[in-house]
């Protein structure tokens, strides 16, 4: 076969540029993307969203932000909900103009089968848009997360594929965001709990560490362990802080206290509910 006959697969010109470029995630996008993916619709397996941000000019793309995006996905088309993610990138410029769309996100291992659908419209919002991927199922024991930019490969002048190409991603943060992150990554939870949930754990989490403290003493006045002075002083000032109050009376306290907390749950509800019922109102309104 002559040279001149052969068919060449090419990769499109921006190929060359995305080999070079690098993303760089703050830790309020990584906890927000959790966040959605926990609070999603039942029905939903994954969560995808928009990115915010901007670009460094040594070419870094900077994600400061992001917001998640209603979606319908099947096995071979993905329905997103573009009303929605235009009324909000209006509202997230008017708190700060100054981001704009760098590229999406999406939970889950890697890159799907719906992901080049989904890709190629956030094309046509920014050109060369980042892919950014949360394993928020922790599939290799903790939550990966990798960054992506796609190119085109060609037949001739006919577009025929994309292909994902992974690119270096910096998790910049300071000591307190790492370290919750740290525990982030390697914690699987399937819900939020619910407040009371969570004064439970809170409770339960303070009973253990009163055990410990009991045994620890009794072990030093039985001889078994060597005395710490450091450690008797910071339970002397822990047993100092408590008030000294009867035990009925500090039974009192803590029903009052979680009296009104009760209350204002059940307040906040009726709050949610009413402007709820007004938005309705003015939507009906509206129409007629």
């Amino acid at each position: 076969m002559a040279a001149s006959d052969r068919t060449v697969l090419q990769f499109s010109s921006s190929s060359s540029s995305s080999t070079s470029l690098s993303a760089r995630v703050h830790p309020l996008v990584v906890f927000n993307i959790c966040d959605c993916y926990v609070r999603r619709p039942d029905q939903a397996e994954r969560v995808i969203g928009t990115l915010l941000g901007s670009v460094l000019p040594d070419g870094t793309v900077d994600i400061r932000n992001s917001y998640a995006v209603p979606h319908n996905e099947s096995v071979d088309q993905v329905a997103l909900d573009i009303e929605y993610h235009h009324n909000m990138l209006i509202s997230h410029q008017k708190v700060n103009p100054k981001e704009v769309i760098v590229g999406w996100y999406s939970t889950g291992l890697g890159v799907t089968g719906g992901s080049a659908l989904i890709h190629e419209f956030y094309s046509r919002e920014v050109p060369n848009p980042i892919h950014l991927t949360v394993d928020t199922g922790f599939t290799n024991g903790e939550g990966t997360i990798k960054a992506y930019v796609s190119n085109n490969l060609s037949l001739g002048d006919r577009q025929i594929a994309a292909q994902f190409q992974e690119i270096p991603l910096d998790l910049r943060m300071v000591e307190a965001e790492r370290v919750g992150f740290d525990t982030l990554k390697s914690t699987n939870v399937d819900k939020i709990p619910s407040d009371l949930e969570g004064m439970e754990m809170s409770m339960q989490h303070l009973l253990d560490l009163i055990d410990d403290m009991y045994r620890y003493v009794d072990d030093v006045v039985e001889g078994r362990v060597a005395p710490d002075n450091k450690i008797g002083r910071y339970i002397s000032d822990a047993v100092g802080s408590l008030p000294k109050l009867p035990p009925d009376a500090f039974d009192k306290l803590i029903n009052d206290s979680l009296q009104d907390h009760l209350l204002l749950l059940y307040l906040s509800s009726i709050t949610r509910t009413q402007l709820s019922l007004a938005e309705k109102l003015n939507t009906a309104a509206q129409i007629l």
